[in-house]
């Protein structure tokens, strides 16, 4: 069903894994979308082609969300080429997996720029440019409830991004804008797989409840069905899409 016709999609890390996998969700249920992405063109463009072969609209748009500058220009892009930016996905993310005494400042800076300040940079633009009746949603992650080893710098960047949602839920909902969180358990994606074993992958899948870590698809669809009317009434919230892995 294309519940999302009309509506305008900007998607932050569109360009691989969970990301692209939103934002052909959002473009298979009707909305035109931005597919931004900071380095990998060619994977962007990839996305794009296949929305587009399946009859759906889609932009690429390169830009660091770390940098407010940047993100103003995203939504000169999306505003200039759709008329309006309707929702919101803060995807982008890095993750450096270290004990926190093996943690250099350059990484955990890098991690908090990529992971936080460029939720910051968006949710603040978004504050004046997101249409009213609009709807964002953050991906966070399953860790900051497990509390791994070795995940500390990204655990407490999306700690960090959890606590900007509930807070600017209550600042802008006024609006009828909805500010929520969707927290993927173990994803087959390019991120979480590098340099884990088979071993490890297959120990984490017997930890859900179907026995098996999530696919893309799986958490696409969740932010298709906050991104929709019927999640109207659902606002601050943190839908652990995780297959019952915590």
């Amino acid at each position: 069903m294309q519940t999302l016709t009309g509506k305008t999609a900007i998607i932050t890390g569109a360009s691989r894994g969970i990301g692209a996998s939103i934002a052909k969700a959002l473009a298979a249920a009707g909305a035109s979308v931005v597919v931004n992405y900071a380095q990998n063109k060619t994977s962007a463009q990839q996305v794009i082609s296949t929305i587009q072969s399946e009859g759906g609209e889609a932009i690429a748009c390169q830009a660091d969300v770390s940098q407010a500058g940047e993100v103003k220009a995203l939504f000169d892009t999306a505003i200039q080429h759709f008329g309006a930016v309707h929702i919101l996905v803060n995807n982008a993310a890095i993750m450096i997996n270290q004990a926190l005494a093996d943690t250099c400042d350059e990484d955990f800076d890098r991690t908090l720029a990529v992971n936080v300040r460029s939720v910051f940079n968006t949710l603040r633009e978004s504050a004046q440019r997101l249409a009213d009746n609009g709807r964002i949603i953050n991906l966070s992650t399953t860790v900051t409830r497990l509390l791994l080893p070795n995940y500390g710098a990204y655990a407490a960047s999306k700690g960090a991004v959890e606590q900007l949602t509930r807070v600017f839920a209550k600042e802008i909902g006024i609006r009828g804008i909805t500010v929520n969180v969707v927290s993927p358990g173990p994803t087959h994606t390019e991120l979480f797989t590098r340099d884990k074993s088979e071993e490890t992958i297959q120990r984490m899948a017997a930890m859900s409840a179907f026995g098996r870590i999530a696919k893309p698809e799986d958490i696409a669809r969740v932010v298709v069905f906050l991104a929709s009317d019927e999640a109207a009434w659902i606002t601050g919230q943190n839908i652990g899409a995780n297959g019952g892995f915590a």
